[in-house]
């Protein structure tokens, strides 16, 4: 799940019990959602926006709000393929 250090070994078997839950059938609410959590065809997750459409400055990129949903997907898709460039480049296929 990432490079960090534990003050015991506690907290990586609360990590590793979730990461298996997670995976049975019935505990999400959407079991597409163990598939396409975090990471989606290799990628990292594009950021994800709730409402209000602006707050404190920070607006919801337009194109979410378009309703278009072919636009929406391209802009996932490359919000997906900059974060992984950005933070994990060990993910892109060469």
């Amino acid at each position: 799940i990432g490079d960090y250090v534990l003050t015991n070994g506690a907290i990586a078997a609360v990590v590793l019990v979730d990461a298996i839950v997670r995976l049975i059938p019935g505990v999400l609410g959407d079991n597409q959602s163990a598939v396409d959590d975090s990471f989606r065809e290799g990628l990292l997750e594009a950021p994800q926006y709730t409402r209000p459409a602006e707050f404190r400055g920070w607006k919801v990129p337009e194109v979410l709000l378009s309703g278009n949903h072919g636009e929406i997907a391209k802009w996932r898709n490359k919000q997906s393929q900059t974060r992984t460039r950005e933070n994990r480049p060990d993910l892109l296929r060469e």
